[in-house]
């Protein structure tokens, strides 16, 4: 039974300033998605009768990227991440069932992991209507550390580029990373989940909104990509502290584009006591915080008593790997 691990992420820095053009920095997390497929009598997901207009990653995969006419599939996903947190599920679950099906198809082939990359991409696309970052889907390919731009990054190892016909017309980005240093392994990342999903069109759209009525907040993105260069500088140089403090200022920028809620500040509050810096992650309305921190445990037992659901894992884990 071939079978695939993809992992989640994390954003470090850029939410809301990566829509402008400004870099977006992600980290690969232990957690993820676990798929796995084997030949059946019918299409099955999950053990449950596969209705594909329901699952359009998964169908676009099937259909478009492999165009598979074989036996019907028993399809098995297995998942470690909390759901519409923005901890990139869906991307994960894209590219564990891409692999899976490399596996299953082409058993003795190695696994391209930027190919793969791409056709993650390719599925999120599908499932959203045209629009889609690569952020998600190439840090969970890659692991590690991401770094996704409208261009190269200084400082960073440039990977591939990747496009996108988008209802607004073309978008392009380059994929970069950063390799991380040996000495950064006592570091930890503490995510508290809020309970609450995160409405990334909404958020986007509310900041779109904010930037439209007061044009000076556009210098808050100015100000989030200073803090981004900053915290890539602290992260490649294995500068701890230096990181904490980059993601501290980033929260507060994010606090004054209004995307961050109450218990996401609690938590965030709650967590820096025991931290090197925490912040909101993702697209805010919700989702998750996440904390830096070399005491985990202790920083877990304060998101959980600010009403948050922590989860513990190492700063940049392995890509998508073959089971």
């Amino acid at each position: 039974m071939p079978s695939a691990f993809a992992p989640g992420k994390c954003i470090l820095f850029g939410e809301h300033a990566v829509v402008f053009g400004h870099p977006a920095v992600a980290v690969a997390i232990e957690q993820g998605v676990r798929v796995s497929v084997q030949g059946s009598n019918e299409w099955l997901l999950e053990g449950q009768p596969f209705e594909p207009s329901k699952h359009p990653h998964i169908s676009h995969i099937i259909q478009n990227i492999f165009q598979y006419n074989g036996q019907p599939l028993d399809i098995d996903v297995q998942s470690s991440l909390f759901s519409a947190a923005g901890m990139g599920s869906s991307a994960a679950l894209s590219n564990a069932f891409g692999a899976a099906m490399h596996s299953h198809l082409n058993p003795s082939t190695p696994l391209d992991p930027i190919r793969l990359a791409k056709m993650a991409h390719s599925a999120e696309a599908t499932a959203q209507k045209g629009r889609a970052s690569p952020t998600d889907t190439a840090t969970s390919a890659l692991g590690g550390c991401v770094v996704v731009s409208g261009q190269h990054v200084t400082g960073t190892r440039h990977v591939f580029d990747t496009s996108l016909e988008t209802p607004e017309g073309s978008r392009k980005w380059a994929i970069n990373v950063v390799d991380l240093p040996a000495d950064i392994d006592d570091a930890w990342l503490v995510v508290g989940y809020s309970g609450t999903g995160s409405p990334t069109g909404r958020m986007v759209a509310k900041v779109a909104s904010l930037i439209s009525e007061s044009p000076q907040r556009m210098e808050e993105m100015e100000t989030i990509a200073n803090i981004t260069r900053a915290g890539l500088t602290a992260l490649s140089a294995g500068n701890l502290e230096g990181l904490g403090i980059a993601m501290d200022a980033c929260h507060e920028s994010l606090r004054k584009l209004e995307v961050s809620t109450n218990k996401l500040d609690r938590m965030v509050s709650s967590a820096r006591p025991h931290s090197l810096g925490a912040k909101l992650t993702g697209a805010g309305g919700g989702g998750c915080m996440v904390a830096l921190t070399q005491d985990p445990d202790r920083v877990s037992e304060a998101i959980e008593i600010a009403g948050g659901r922590p989860l513990k894992t190492k700063l940049g884990s392995q890509g998508v790997s073959i089971l």
